[in-house]
């Protein structure tokens, strides 16, 4: 059955999945969401006897249904090859009575390599289908993470342009470093003064810019998006929970039909909600634990039923979800309102003009299967210690928002359910904050030292993505004000 696409805050035409991939938001600046979430029609047996690639597409078809058998298939083997450094993709970690999906086994050693990894492969067969023939402009902000790995992914893709806007003092070293050695004629990144938030509204706001995209398409160029706003996104980040689940059984680690919960380090909330969607395709999820950090903005909206992004903005050591504006939140809005666009974009209107919307008891109701969780950062970095201490595992900063939330709710509920955390970033990726949670005397080493000691620790070997880095020269060294923004994509592009 056909899966059309329409938008969260309009009852505009429903397009297919390739249109909604290239446009990225829709035309009244909602969010594309399909018209139905469609059933596994493959069992969980079946799948558990598939590789990575093969789920992928069981998964996938049922979304993408205007792409070949053919056409998705390559996009899926053009995206997990040699670039994941464990044929797994995303292979499980057992530690006590819960299990870490580690999805940093990427080009860029973080969960954002699972989608963005195949997205310019979606992109432009997209293109290729509706016949464009102006080039893309793929135009991102990230608070860490997407940048890197859309940059990875999109670096010399014949047709396409990125540029990608980040928080100037709001990222890790190696986030940065990451970002600014990146190679490709077509690559572009500025640093903003500003954080995250700014610079998701400034590229929201070029998006929406009518005489702008008249005057990218006088030139040539049309804009689409590699944030997680892009359904081409969302609909590859389902594939890793249908999968981990498939791996529980494959493993004889919970039998048939066995209720497992997950839990999610979340900001912008897509990663939750592509696991939301999995539980609807019918992977046998029963809690979904949301875990923030002290920007605990969707913790209070759990608790309260109210959104309110009206308060201090904090930089933490999981700056990936240092985010007071959870784009894909509207996605799950939408549906709890009963599909209703017309009181979504009420709601969204007033968080762009007040910062703030609560929602009805009876749209509470729909969210019974959520949990809002938080950790402090004394509590994460215990967290990383103890993990150490215990088991010789090292996680995160962002994987251990997760794991200490989890560990409150466990006590706090007594649920013994058996748990999957999205594991979501190498530890090597935030190694002064992982190295310092373990023993504080760490902190007086220099990142590179950092690196090696932690590959000592942890007996793992340093991945490609930071050797790479430790003697790449920086290319990109633009830094712009927020209100810069639209002035430097038309420099770039020669408008």
């Amino acid at each position: 059955m056909e899966v059309l696409y329409k938008s969260t805050r309009s009852n505009s035409e429903a397009v297919p999945a390739s249109k909604a991939i290239l446009k990225g938001l829709a035309d009244d600046g909602g969010l594309f969401v399909p018209d139905h979430i469609p059933a596994l029609d493959v069992s969980l047996q079946d799948l558990s006897k598939m590789s990575y690639k093969e789920v992928a597409y069981e998964v996938m078809k049922l979304f993408l249904t205007d792409f070949t058998e053919e056409e998705l298939k390559k996009c899926i083997d053009g995206a997990y090859d040699e670039k994941f450094d464990t044929e797994a993709i995303a292979p499980l970690t057992e530690i006590g009575n819960t299990y870490y999906l580690e999805l940093y086994h990427g080009a860029t050693i973080a969960f954002k390599d699972m989608a963005l990894s195949i997205l310019p492969h979606l992109l432009t067969t997209s293109a290729k289908k509706n016949k464009i023939e102006n080039e893309i402009v793929i135009l991102t902000a990230t608070s860490g993470d997407t940048g890197k790995a859309a940059l990875a992914g999109f670096a010399d893709v014949p047709g396409t342009k990125i540029i990608v806007f980040y928080p100037k003092n709001g990222v890790s070293p190696i986030q940065e470093k990451q970002m600014v050695t990146q190679k490709g004629d077509n690559t572009h990144v500025v640093g903003i003064h500003g954080n995250f938030d700014d610079a998701q509204t400034g590229v929201k706001n070029m998006f929406h810019n009518p005489e702008l995209a008249k005057e990218l398409n006088a030139k040539g160029f049309q804009f689409s998006s590699a944030n997680s706003i892009n359904i081409g996104r969302l609909v590859p980040q389902i594939v890793y929970y249908v999968y981990a689940y498939a791996r529980l059984l494959a493993e004889e680690k919970i039998a048939d039909k066995e209720m497992i919960n997950v839990v999610v380090p979340t900001g912008n909330f897509g990663n939750i909600l592509a696991a939301f969607y999995a539980k609807n395709m019918g992977v046998p999820i029963a809690k979904l634990v949301c875990a923030s950090n002290e920007n605990k903005v969707l913790f209070d909206f759990f608790q309260s039923g109210t959104y309110d992004r009206n308060r201090d903005f904090i930089l933490t050591s999981s700056p990936s979800m240092d985010i007071l504006i959870s784009s894909n939140l509207e996605r799950l809005i939408y549906r709890i309102a009963g599909n209703d666009s017309e009181k979504n974009a009420e709601l969204m209107k007033n968080l762009s003009e007040g910062g703030v919307y609560t929602i009805t008891d009876e749209m509470k109701t729909e969210l019974k299967d959520f949990v809002g969780e938080y950790a402090s950062e004394e509590e994460c970095f215990k967290k990383i210690r103890t993990l150490y201490e215990e088991y010789g595992y090292v996680i995160d900063t962002h994987t251990a928002v997760a794991s200490a939330g989890y560990d409150t709710y466990v006590k706090q509920s007594q649920d013994q359910t058996k748990a999957v955390i999205a594991s979501t970033a190498s530890p090597y990726k935030f190694t002064r904050s992982v190295m310092k949670a373990i023993d504080e005397k760490y902190d007086k080493m220099e990142d590179f030292a950092l690196v090696d000691e932690l590959s000592k620790l942890s007996n793992t070997s340093v991945p490609n993505a930071i050797e790479e880095i430790r003697t790449a020269p920086v290319l990109h060294d633009t830094v712009c004000e927020k209100d810069e923004m639209e002035q430097v994509v038309k420099n770039f592009l020669g408008i």
